[in-house]
């Protein structure tokens, strides 16, 4: 947790296997103060219900019941919290579905506590918790994809795009690991002004996460300049 970072993170937990789900609520609820459970559902209609009652800032899904990854797609598109998957498969299917569906990181059940709450932090900082070659899979796939649905009207949406959004995009292309505090530091820009560039360049092209906006530069070759 960042020293700056004065409030809680409010996660919700999904899980429909009651072992997992009482273990996981056990680890949050000793985790200290920066975590707070904010609830727990076992399915996406429960799920649903306190994403309305309750702000949430993250939500974790676990894949190893009967909860799919439609399951994150449908909760991403209900709520702003950002979703992270916790799952015992090592199927790059799996991982990278979870992803494309609207997940910002994925938690292997093999990988030590400490990661999956490391996790959790890095999320809610609007990073993402994916391998190098989960994200390189990734970025193949939206491009393809956005080629094969996009192509010409993508070139009207560019050519809206103003030289400080492009210098924006050219600078999140050329560090996809980087954080939004680091990429706001380079342009010199604060990390609000950031986020309105951000939501600026999001509405013109047609995109809705880094993920998406790093394929489609790269599919285009975005630069600062042209």
């Amino acid at each position: 947790m960042t020293n700056n970072q004065t409030r809680s993170i409010r996660v919700m937990l999904v899980s429909d296997l009651p072992i997992t789900l009482w273990g996981l609520e056990k680890l949050l609820q000793g985790a200290g103060p920066e975590i707070e459970l904010a609830g727990t559902a076992v399915d996406c209609g429960e799920a649903t219900r306190i994403i309305y009652e309750t702000p949430i800032d993250v939500i974790v899904v676990d894949l190893d019941g009967d909860i799919g990854i439609d399951a994150i797609a449908e909760l991403c598109s209900i709520s702003p919290a950002r979703v992270l998957a916790l799952t015992v498969s090592r199927d790059v299917s799996v991982h990278d579905g979870a992803i494309l569906a609207g997940a910002r990181g994925i938690v292997a059940r093999s990988e030590p506590v400490a990661s999956l709450l490391k996790a959790i932090e890095k999320i809610d900082e609007g990073e993402f918790w994916i391998d190098g070659a989960a994200t390189g899979r990734i970025f193949f796939h939206l491009a393809q994809r956005r080629k094969v649905e996009y192509e010409t009207p993508d070139q009207l949406r560019i050519a809206s795009l103003t030289r400080r959004e492009r210098q924006t995009i050219a600078e999140i292309t050329r560090d996809a690991a980087a954080g939004g505090k680091l990429i706001a530091e380079r342009l010199n820009i604060s990390e609000n002004t950031l986020r309105n560039h951000l939501n600026s360049i999001y509405g013109k092209l047609g995109l809705s996460s880094r993920l998406e906006l790093f394929a489609f530069a790269k599919l285009h070759a975005i630069t600062a300049n042209a």
